[in-house]
C-alpha cells in the first residue's frame, strides 16, 4: 500500500497529510512520521526517495505552495511500511 492509497481508503486524512507536511518543511531534519493503522511512513525518507520531489527542493526560487506539492507528492508515492 502506498499513502495515496491510504489517502484513497480515508485511512489517512487531509489534516495528518498536511500536517506532516508543515513538520517536514518547518525542519527537516526532525522525524515527521505519520502513522496509518499499525504502519508508519517516514515523510523524509518519502521525501528522498522522491527524485522530482528532491529536485524541487533542492531548486532556489521555489514557491511555498510547489515545496508542499513536492513533499504531498512523495507521501502519496511513497510505500506504507
Amino acid at each position: 500500500m502506498t499513502g495515496g492509497d491510504a489517502y484513497k481508503q480515508k485511512l489517512l486524512t487531509d489534516d495528518a497529510l498536511d500536517a506532516a507536511i508543515s513538520a517536514y518543511l518547518a525542519d527537516p531534519s526532525a522525524p515527521a512520521i505519520i502513522e496509518i493503522g499499525d504502519k508508519r511512513l517516514d515523510v523524509a525518507a518519502a521525501v528522498l526517495a522522491n527524485a522530482y520531489s528532491t529536485e524541487v527542493l533542492a531548486r532556489e526560487g521555489v514557491t511555498g505552495p510547489q515545496r508542499r506539492h513536492a513533499v504531498k507528492t512523495a507521501i502519496l508515492l511513497a510505500p506504507v511500511g
